[in-house]
């Protein structure tokens, strides 16, 4: 009796074993449930959010809560195929082709483009190039045809202000070197800012910007001037909403992003276009090219008939780089004048360094310290002692078409700024040691004069400034 009982419990054990498998099984065929999570801030479950593109801009005081709901046809912001580009050359600023307002159906069809597909890796032209270790921010926020044209129309596109009058191109006009020739910036209702409106070129070679560098990226400061109530005094919430009760933006936005319409992409879209302004090659760049060929090659050009019989290639260089300097002739003025600007007597290299002639850092020259209420500058952001009446290096690349000069427009010639740094600027206690007076004759100043207006004069590219969406 005792062994019958063991073996129907031996039996019962093993049919619940062989049950328990089969269950365990089926289960591990079946997809798994995903478990909620907890949102930190209430510590009560939630459903998982979908996943959301990256955003290389700083959350904004504003929130925007409209977006796009229509589903995009196709999506570029991620191409899987890439293509070099030499920005200043490069057709990327004519906008769509046609004439007038662009139509859905004109944006749809060249959306569809192939080459609107891919990745754009910049390359910079002679004179930038030199500083392409230093290009800021494409890893972030990919360069594409979509998204730069994109931010084209948005840049020159006046109903992203409060009252449709202002756009980024009204203080920052391509007519004006992409500044503007008013002492400070002008916004809505005729209001001036406290401030000359910074070059809006080159600043695919900048970190931080505005004067006083309080926005960490061309993405934060595209959109801060949006939200400033004496620049177009609208609010982020707002624009987005108004951009898009346009058809022509939503086609857009949702084609060139994955999250469409929301105000970082805002930003993205115009700080893409803002990176592809760029100046291009500059006498002083094509001279300074061929006399470093003819250092570099001196022995070897003694006997021109020789090197084109022996070196062909080396020969057709150099004949070439003689060329590009015929065509783009510096005078003997320019050229002291150069020579002066890096030498130690002149100080100009102290922060006009590197490629695009800035040190990207914020220095003390003495301007407006001497007003009742100075401009404190960098120091507003940083608190910091050394920063007080600080501003950013501006380039002096094509520094001949933004006058007038300084943070503040108090100077209105390239002219006054050399007797500005000659006298040693305006004593103050935190004067930078790097301003100091400096023993230049009239002819050393007109000299420098010529080598900015002259030597570092380069084109823009090409700009289509309307074929807006309606």
């Amino acid at each position: 009796m005792g062994r019958f009982l063991a073996i129907v419990i031996a039996l019962v054990a093993l049919a619940l074993a062989i049950n328990a498998y089969q269950r365990n099984n089926q289960k591990a065929a079946e997809p798994a449930a995903e478990a909620p999570l907890v949102d930190p801030k209430t510590e009560s479950t939630t459903e998982k959010p979908p996943a959301q593109a990256a955003s290389a801009v700083q959350e904004p005081a504003e929130k925007p809560d409209a977006k796009v709901e229509t589903k995009p046809e196709a999506k570029v912001e991620a191409p899987a195929e890439s293509e070099s580009i030499k920005l200043a050359e490069a057709d990327l600023l004519g906008g769509i082709p046609g004439e007038g307002d662009l139509t859905v159906e004109q944006i749809e069809t060249w959306l569809a483009d192939a080459k609107n597909q891919v990745a754009l890796k910049p390359e910079l032209p002679l004179g930038l190039a030199a500083g392409a270790a230093a290009i800021q921010g494409i890893d972030a926020n990919p360069l594409t045809r979509p998204k730069i044209e994109l931010g084209r129309q948005l840049y020159f596109d006046t109903r992203l202000s409060s009252d449709n009058t202002i756009s980024c191109a009204s203080c920052h006009d391509p007519e004006f070197g992409f500044a503007k020739n008013t002492r400070f910036g002008v916004g809505v209702r005729g209001q001036e800012g406290g401030r000359n409106s910074p070059v809006a070129y080159n600043r695919i070679l900048s970190g931080k910007q505005f004067w006083d560098g309080r926005a960490e990226s061309l993405e934060a400061q595209a959109v801060g001037p949006i939200a400033n109530a004496i620049e177009m005094a609208n609010t982020h919430e707002a624009c987005v909403k108004s951009i898009g009760e346009i058809p022509g933006y939503q086609k857009q936005f949702e084609a060139v992003f994955e999250d469409g319409l929301n105000i970082d992409n805002v930003g993205k879209a115009i700080a893409s276009f803002e990176r592809t302004l760029v100046t291009g090659p500059a006498p002083w760049d094509y001279y300074q090219e061929l006399k470093n060929f003819e250092r570099a090659y001196a022995a070897d050009l003694e006997d021109l008939e020789a090197l084109k019989e022996d070196e062909e290639e080396l020969y057709n260089e150099y004949m070439q780089l003689k060329k590009m300097s015929d065509e783009h002739p510096i005078t003997a003025a320019a050229i002291r004048g150069g020579e002066l600007f890096f030498s130690d007597k002149s100080g100009c290299t102290a922060c006009h360094v590197g490629a695009n002639f800035s040190d990207e850092l914020y220095h003390n020259l003495g301007v407006g310290m001497d007003a009742e209420k100075p401009d404190v500058g960098r120091f507003e952001q940083t608190k910091d002692d050394k920063d007080m009446g600080a501003f950013k290096t501006p380039t002096v690349r094509n520094v001949a078409m933004s006058a007038p000069y300084m943070h503040d427009g108090s100077q209105q010639t390239l002219e006054e700024v050399i007797e500005w740094y000659a006298k040693g600027g305006h004593p103050n206690p935190h004067l930078s040691e790097k301003v100091k007076k400096l023993d230049l004759s009239d002819q050393d100043k007109a000299d420098l004069v010529a080598f900015m207006k002259e030597g570092l004069t380069g084109s823009f590219p090409k700009i289509e400034r309307g074929r807006l969406p309606k």
